[in-house]
């Protein structure tokens, strides 16, 4: 019987980040404050603590984990490397399917890596209390476990239609001591302007990231900081854990290396934890196919320009050169919460502006599609994000058959999708349809940038599809 499941000892668990800007074959664009002039470390010292700041501008290509951190993340990694033997059946596929098990996490998904380093630094730093936003609610549980662990008091605000979709994860945060309100609200100016024009808005993670910050900036204690669970350069260096085990792994597999390398994209962090290690390789000649996947109702990268544009609808962030939707855009109520986000990573973007990434899009239908065939198979149930990886894997699986060529697959297994049944009921009801964000909508969304400043091309850029 074949081998399906590999493990690293925790003495092997990586005891390093990898910081990919140190690798990308053009220097990033620095973010702008909202005069055009580049942002200074002290313009962020409100909203984040200055260790973290640090680790945001750091362009040194490894950064140790601390002991501390180390220890926590000990509870649940190193993750499982798992090979889909009973899915390569099922296909008829001579591909191998190889996934990173980040669903083991105490909160069901990858979330927690950069959780517990986040509220490790404030507390660190002196911080009392966090203010975060969270989409489908793996951020916000992962937060409120990690604070819970370091003593520390954590806020979220959630987009309303996960929070009225997803109680149980809204009950998740309540058991690890988190305060839970549904975004917009009417504790924050930015989130009283918003109902006050659109009463019945499903929320955005724009807005509530509006709310959070401000929250944050205005506590006069200077005892509160702001968190962001994808996005942010720290954030996709705490998650690059992943993708360094699974090197480690794939030689225990007996393989030498991926072929393709597949993860979900919404702010990017899962998809950077699982393949900046391998981006780092394909920069130094190795040949890998790097696919991040999205929802065709929030398709970024697929259809977005790369441009600066602000993090959140009050444009209380710096801009960012990024591909986006437009910071007002408010997305489609599909049931993969955390893909709604209307930017995407500066690190990510820039990767796709250097042509080392081929960005795909999926309808909801596809994927929930993609969800059971893998459920039916592998026997487990993939939170919907991760079934816009799934669903990309299948297709790569049956080019391979079709092509009668053996490939390594790779990907992501973002999280497990028992908080998010609900999805599946109306799926399975027939109550889902496939949506494609319209093209009027695109143009009126992204009518709010076109004064922003546009990033100099300095790559290959991405390949139309």
């Amino acid at each position: 019987m074949a081998d399906t499941n590999f493990f690293l000892s925790e003495k092997e668990m990586p005891d390093r980040w990898y910081n990919l800007a140190a690798d990308l074959p053009h220097p990033m664009h620095p973010p702008l404050r909202p005069d055009g002039q580049p942002v200074l470390p002290q313009d962020l010292e409100k909203v984040f603590p200055k260790n973290l700041i640090e680790q945001e501008m750091s362009t040194e290509r490894w950064i140790r984990i601390p002991d501390e951190i180390r220890e926590i993340l000990c509870r649940w990694r190193p993750a499982p490397l798992r090979r889909a033997i009973h899915l390569e059946r099922f296909l008829k596929t001579p591909a191998r399917i190889y996934y990173k098990d980040e669903s083991v996490s105490p909160a069901g998904s990858h979330k927690p890596n950069t959780a517990v380093a986040q509220a490790w630094y404030n507390k660190q730093f002196g911080i009392r209390n966090i203010t975060t936003e969270t989409g489908a609610g793996q951020w916000g549980s992962a937060l409120a476990f990690a604070c819970k662990l370091l003593g520390l008091h954590c806020k979220v605000y959630m987009v309303r239609i996960s929070f009225d979709q997803k109680p149980f994860r809204k009950l998740m945060m309540h058991v690890w001591g988190a305060e839970c309100v549904p975004s917009p609200s009417t504790q924050t100016h930015a989130g009283r302007e918003i109902l006050k024009k659109t009463p019945n808005t499903p929320g955005s993670l724009g807005i509530a990231i509006s709310e959070a910050i401000e929250e944050a900036v205005s506590d006069k204690s200077g005892k509160t900081r702001y968190a962001l669970g994808s996005v942010l350069n720290h954030v996709m260096l705490h998650q690059t854990i992943i993708g360094l085990e699974a090197k480690k792994q794939l030689k225990l597999a007996g393989e030498e290396r991926p072929d393709v390398v597949i993860g979900c994209v919404g702010g990017g962090s899962n998809f950077a934890g699982i393949s900046f290690p391998f981006v780092c390789d394909k920069i130094h000649g190795e040949k890998i196919r790097i696919i991040p996947v999205e929802p065709t109702a929030c398709p970024t990268l697929t259809r977005g320009p790369f441009c600066y544009d602000f993090g959140d609808v009050a444009q209380m962030t710096p801009l960012l050169a990024m591909h986006t939707l437009g910071h007002g855009f408010i997305p489609e109520p599909i049931h993969a919460g955390g893909l709604r986000y209307h930017g995407m990573a500066p690190l990510v973007s820039h990767a796709l502006e250097e042509g080392l990434l081929e960005p795909r899009a999926f309808d909801q239908v596809s994927c929930y599609q993609a969800a059971l065939l893998w459920s039916r198979t592998e026997g487990t149930i993939c939170a919907p994000e991760t079934s816009h990886a799934i669903a990309c894997v299948i297709d790569e699986a049956q080019k391979a058959r079709r092509e009668g060529r053996e490939k390594v697959i790779l990907f992501n297994y973002s999280g497990h999708g028992l908080m998010d049944l609900a999805g599946y009921e109306k799926f399975l009801s027939g109550k889902l349809t496939p949506y494609h964000l319209p093209e009027q909508s695109l143009k009126k969304s992204l009518a709010t940038i076109r004064r922003h400043p546009k990033p100099r091309k300095s790559g290959r850029g991405r390949k139309e599809r």
